[in-house]
């Protein structure tokens, strides 16, 4: 069973640390310091790296030295993506270019006036393509746990402003699915990650990278329930300073729920092993996925 607990990693001091070398040198020596950070966890943080480590071996498929070079480089780019996710969001001075591939399937599903679900995993950098989703001038209901420790999420807070979006909480109480009904009801987008769950939660299994993964049945039943336009969606970095953003054609999943639920993670998995394939180093799940 996944291990996630719905918490990510990291302290204020360390945010403090990269956000002052953005501020007074800008990216280059941010990424500088990020190198020996990178470092340490590959070498100090078995519990993260393992997992990764078998990833890349019986996943994808590379040898133990080259496996061992994605670890680092794994860390290293999820490092780049949190420097970047500040940048951005904080609009500091920056060189960054993006690529939109299929943002016009996304202006039609606000043209429809039906509403959406924009679903997603936890790979490239979703805070990013986040906030990229103000070019579409509509409101965007963004469905998280909420696991930052309270005190790195105040700190970048006031560095970052606010989103620029709502944020829908996931909690136990299930207040979160009546404020997801009413974003739907009123015409808006939801997005959220379908890639993720914690202990106690519904879960549905699908074939995935050759074994089999849980994933949580939430996002595919509320695909199959609403029956509004789904389309999944991804950011990747491509090199330093360049983005690719990808949204693939909404699709409606008709006909009875639970055929519904199932094509809809059918649908999503498809698409994520595409993309993983592709940008393998940039899968930043760091807990036994699998089963």
């Amino acid at each position: 069973m996944p291990s996630w607990q719905g918490k990510s990693k990291g302290n204020k001091f360390g945010y403090s640390c990269f956000v002052f070398l953005l501020k007074h040198g800008g990216v280059a020596p941010a990424y500088l310091l990020l190198k020996f950070v990178a470092f340490y966890f590959f070498a100090f943080s078995w519990s993260s790296s393992k997992p990764v480590y078998h990833y890349f071996r019986t996943k994808i498929g590379y040898s133990r030295a080259r496996a061992l070079l994605s670890l680092y480089r794994n860390y290293h780019v999820f490092g780049q993506t949190l420097i970047d996710k500040v940048v951005v969001m904080a609009d500091m001075s920056n060189k960054f270019t993006f690529e939109f591939e299929g943002e016009h399937y996304l202006r039609e599903m606000i043209a429809g006036g039906k509403g959406g679900i924009l679903l997603s995993a936890h790979v490239g950098n979703w805070e990013v393509a986040g906030h990229l989703f103000k070019r579409l001038q509509t409101r965007i209901n963004i469905v998280m746990f909420d696991g930052e420790h309270q005190r790195v999420k105040d700190y970048l807070s006031g560095v970052t402003g606010d989103r620029n979006m709502n944020v829908i909480v996931i909690k136990d109480d299930l207040s979160h699915i009546y404020a997801i009904n009413e974003a739907l009801n009123n015409k808006e987008l939801v997005c959220m990650h379908a890639d993720r769950f914690l202990p106690g939660n519904k879960t549905i299994t699908a074939p995935f990278l050759g074994q089999d993964a849980r994933f949580p049945v939430g996002p595919f039943l509320l695909a199959a329930t609403f029956r509004v336009p789904v389309s999944v969606v991804f950011a990747f970095k491509e090199s330093a300073t360049h983005y690719h953003f990808f949204a693939t054609e909404p699709r409606l999943y008709h006909g009875r729920r639970n055929q519904g639920v199932e094509t809809a993670l059918q649908d999503f998995v498809q698409h994520v092993e595409e993309k993983v394939y592709r940008y393998p180093v940039q899968w930043f799940n760091y807990y036994d996925f699998w089963e």
